[in-house]
């Protein structure tokens, strides 16, 4: 053996380890080799030779900074007060309604196309890119071949690293220009490769759809890709609601929807105190932040929004921002006192004192999902707690009790 082939052994094995990968026969040992059959299988899919030099030009080895922050994992569970206050500042809101009168007449074309409003379409680019300041400084082709090259999702972002190579094959961008975040997110509106192959359309009708620098490509797409998902142009997102004091929060969450009439009936009213009304649209009540926390109606464009990014928080920051841009209110009833974040070790153990007494949230993991919050649910109906599925200190807390 060489001892070039020793150093390639030596990195793949410090590689390997860094990565958590399994076992040596699933990972290939030589980045080099596995490379260069990603190459072929590109070259047999009909990709030019002259991509295939500019883009594996650049690509000699897994980009650890990617590895690092595939791999880190927030040391406390976000708020969702915490969330809101980071995301909706004032000075974002003032510019967003400059930039909306700034662009009036391209919003207005892309409405008359798409049927999206403007300001839900400055939300998502204030949300996704701080209306096109920070987009991702890295090489999408490098970051997808990193995360390709590790075994856990590879099927997944090999897919995109392929669909990347075509949308440069096609002309759309230079491989040296296609720049995004860590995960191969990209342009203004941080669209994934095949995110851009489905939905990105060219809006200035220069033959190149363009989602880094130009404002008609970046907002036609991102309109395409929400009117092609279902978004209806003639209903908002939400609003913020009321909660009477006796109601079952068993009802609430997006899997329970009725209509506006029926909600208006159990005495819900709008932030304000006013009466919904008479409606037949129908929506789901959610609690972000719990039965202590302020309390959402939301219909099916929120819905929408969470097909574009399967946040709860986030989908919520999307909608209160595009009212803000329109001059509503902010949220009447956020906590008063700054909810005390969990630790990921103490989600974990929430998990697991769940599982101990009988309410299945599945392996321990520090994450709070879907699974986590029905168990958290279920605890509560045992116990005749407000059944909000919300997980909290608070909630842990009367868990530890149980246990001791």
């Amino acid at each position: 053996m060489t001892s070039s082939s020793i150093r390639a052994l030596c990195h793949s094995l410090l590689l390997i380890l860094a990565l958590g990968c399994p076992p040596l026969h699933a990972q290939p040992l030589d980045f080099a080799t596995w490379l260069a059959q990603l190459r072929a299988e590109a070259s047999s899919l009909g990709i030019s030779e002259p991509t295939l030099a500019d883009a594996f030009a650049s690509v000699t080895e897994p980009l650890p900074r990617v590895v690092e922050l595939d791999q880190s994992q927030p040391e406390f569970a976000q708020t969702f007060s915490g969330y809101i206050t980071n995301r909706l500042s004032d000075a974002r809101i003032e510019r967003g309604r400059r930039l909306l009168v700034e662009h009036k007449e391209l919003f207005a074309r892309i409405q008359r196309e798409y049927g999206v409003q403007p300001h839900y379409l400055v939300a998502f680019w204030a949300l996704e890119s701080n209306f096109g300041d920070f987009t991702g400084g890295f090489s999408v082709i490098n970051a997808l071949a990193t995360l390709a090259y590790d075994p856990r999702r590879a099927d997944f972002f090999r897919q995109e690293f392929l669909t990347a190579l075509r949308i440069i094959d096609e002309g759309h961008i230079a491989a040296a220009d296609m720049t995004g975040s860590w995960a191969g997110a990209m342009g203004q509106c941080q669209f994934m490769p095949s995110t851009f192959n489905a939905y990105a359309v060219d809006g200035d009708g220069d033959g190149h759809i363009n989602i880094w620098n130009s404002l008609p490509d970046i907002f036609a797409s991102a309109a395409n890709y929400l009117a092609r998902i279902g978004w209806v142009d003639d209903e908002r997102w939400g609003r913020e609601v009321v909660l009477p004091a006796n109601f079952d929060f068993a009802l609430s969450g997006t899997s329970n929807k009725l209509t506006v009439s029926e909600w208006n009936d159990m005495g819900i009213t709008r932030a304000n105190g006013s009466a919904l009304g008479a409606a037949a649209i129908e929506g789901s009540i959610i609690v972000p932040a719990g039965a202590n926390g302020p309390a959402f109606l939301v219909y099916n464009n929120f819905h929408t929004i969470m097909e574009w990014n399967q946040s709860t928080f986030y989908a919520i920051s999307v909608g209160h921002l595009a009212d803000r841009f329109m001059g509503e209110d902010p949220i009447l009833h956020m906590p008063a006192i700054e909810e005390r974040a969990l630790t990921r070790a103490e989600v974990e153990e929430l998990q697991t004192l769940l599982n101990n007494l009988g309410f299945d949230a599945g392996t321990p993991d520090g994450n709070a999902g879907s699974l986590t919050r029905k168990a958290v649910r279920e605890f509560q109906l045992r116990y005749q707690l407000p059944a909000d599925g919300y997980v909290s200190f608070e909630m842990l807390s009367a868990m530890r009790s149980k246990i001791q």
